[in-house]
């Protein structure tokens, strides 16, 4: 690795004094600072937006800013080592967004504004990595489909986001956060504590202000954990909803990449531009009327008025002060005139040794494929292992990659174990479970804590998950959503909504409601520990 011109420039006008290595395909050449007045934390996409209509600022502005910014928070002060790489192209394509914006043309509702992807998405003239040093200088040829639909809608991509490595599918000691190829990730609200994963590089950047917005993805809590102990808004989409061509893969019935934003406004834009058919996908809906969705049209502040919502309290108990959160946060639903009935999951947890299995059958086919693509080693699962083991000092210093082994070790996905394990698993959570729920109980959506506060990083004894609510909609394969909903000693902790498939309509409206109620988020202040 080494450390782009562009960083040693910001360091140095800013006088710091310390700075985290960070890859970029190529130098980013000096430039400029940002115009003096523009400050860009908590910068709301809606006000950015028209910044750039009227010409207080431009989206070289803009990026310069968010430039400056990661040099100071991610790289120095707090160090948050949350942004594993610079686009060494970001300034030039705002020039290029500036220069059409003034011949009066207009991409669509992002033109000049930065996005930050999880570097397991692939984005030309970047790494895609998933975290590990062995694909550290692995550069895709082409973008992934979500990422082409950034760039027609007139994102900026500003960087690539760290990680769990492989998605948090390497070890069962796993750290959160924790990649060979970009060390560890802390949380901004308090910087001992772990940012959650696998998305946690794109939940502390985009809670810190690094970006406008943020794209995570997620097989099981993915961007529901990371989104909640970092204060923010994440949307796990319905499979299929959102491309996945391009994308590192870990479970074809489970992965969806989705926002991650500091409001529902910013979610419901963002998915406006990432939701689209892909031929080349085979979870994207043949119905089209699936697609070309307004999001933003759903945000009704009322929405919860009249809304029935299932209090899912097998998702609780694991520690009283989230659930004390969760009651409060239950008080303003009704409070806003929604009707709150307790109910009861028969399969609660029936899944998990089904989706374990489908899994490792799906990670070893889906990675495979992918690795078979490129021109250099590894070009499989096996010789990924065997890259690791030749590497083992950088690689694996602080877990293993019994995941990886136990992958390796299955069969094709015609096996009668994988089918069977794959109809149990998204019937226990989808059919028998979550489905069966909303419709015995005529509800619009399932309610729960989205997990626990954030733990302290723990590279001795890995990470401390004690509860969440979210892994019923992830089996499923149905879409959800955490709001900010409170803190526990000024951690924050959020409330997930979950629906059936395509309901992101109703899920972001209900969302927004309880959002505009409760006003939960607060920005973090890099605490170093939290008493």
């Amino acid at each position: 690795m080494r450390i782009s011109r562009i960083v040693l420039l910001m360091i140095a006008l800013a006088g710091l004094a310390a700075c985290q290595q960070r890859d970029t395909a190529d130098p980013v050449m000096p430039e400029p600072a940002a115009q003096p007045g523009i400050d860009v934390e908590e910068l709301a996409l809606a006000d950015a937006q028209r910044s750039l209509a009227d010409g207080r600022m431009s989206a070289r502005d803009l990026t310069r800013a968010y430039l400056d910014r990661i040099a100071a928070l991610d790289d120095a002060g707090p160090m948050l080592n949350a942004v594993i790489e610079l686009n060494p192209q970001a300034l030039a394509d705002a020039d290029r967004l500036d220069a059409e914006r003034a011949a009066g043309k207009l991409r669509g509702p992002l033109h000049g504004i930065p996005v930050l992807l999880k570097d397991n998405i692939d984005a030309v003239g970047m790494a895609a990595s998933a975290g590990s040093l062995a694909l550290a200088d692995h550069r895709p040829v082409q973008d992934a489909e979500l990422v082409r639909r950034l760039r027609d809608a007139g994102a900026v991509i500003l960087g690539k986001t760290n990680l769990s490595e492989w998605a948090n599918f390497r070890s069962t000691h796993s750290i959160s956060g924790w990649s060979s190829r970009g060390g560890q990730t802390r949380n901004p609200y308090a910087l001992d504590r772990n940012p959650c994963g696998s998305s946690s590089g794109t939940g502390s950047a985009i809670a810190a202000s690094l970006a406008m917005l943020g794209v995570g993805t997620e097989t099981d809590g993915s961007i529901i954990c990371p989104a909640s102990v970092n204060g923010l808004v994440g949307l796990k989409p319905t499979v299929g909803l959102i491309s996945r061509s391009g994308i590192i893969p870990i479970s074809e019935s489970q992965d969806t990449a989705g926002p991650m934003t500091r409001s529902v406004a910013e979610a419901a834009a963002l998915l406006t531009v990432l939701a689209g058919p892909d031929a080349h996908d085979t979870a994207s809906p043949k119905d089209a009327a699936r697609f070309g969705l307004d999001y933003l049209q759903a945000l009704q502040p009322d929405a919860l008025r009249g809304a029935r919502l299932g209090v899912l309290r097998q998702a609780m108990g694991y520690l009283p002060a989230v659930d004390a959160q969760a009651e409060l946060a239950y008080a303003s639903l009704r409070a806003q005139g929604a009707i709150l009935v307790d109910v009861e999951l028969k399969t609660w947890g029936s899944w998990d040794d089904a989706e374990f299995e489908v899994l490792l059958y799906e990670f070893k086919d889906g990675l495979n494929r992918y690795l078979a693509n490129r021109t250099t080693p590894p070009q499989s699962l096996e010789s990924l292992i065997q890259w690791n083991a030749d590497h083992a000092s950088q690689a694996m210093p602080w877990f293993g990659q019994e995941l990886l082994l136990r992958a390796q070790a299955k069969g094709p996905l015609s096996e009668p174990a994988y089918l069977e394990a794959r109809l149990q698993a998204r019937r226990a959570a989808g059919e028998d479970g979550l489905l069966a729920l909303l419709k015995a109980h005529q509800l619009h959506a399932l309610i729960a804590p989205s997990t626990a506060p954030a733990w302290l990083t723990d590279r001795v004894l890995g990470d401390h998950f004690v509860g969440g609510g979210y892994s019923i909609a992830a089996v499923a394969g149905t879409p959800s959503i955490t709001v900010p909903m409170g803190e526990v000693q000024g951690l924050p902790v959020g409330l997930v909504f979950m629906a059936a498939a395509f309901e992101e309509s109703r899920l972001l409206a209900l969302a927004y409601g309880f959002e505009q109620a409760v006003a939960a988020r607060r920005r973090p202040d890099y605490q170093a520990s939290v008493e």
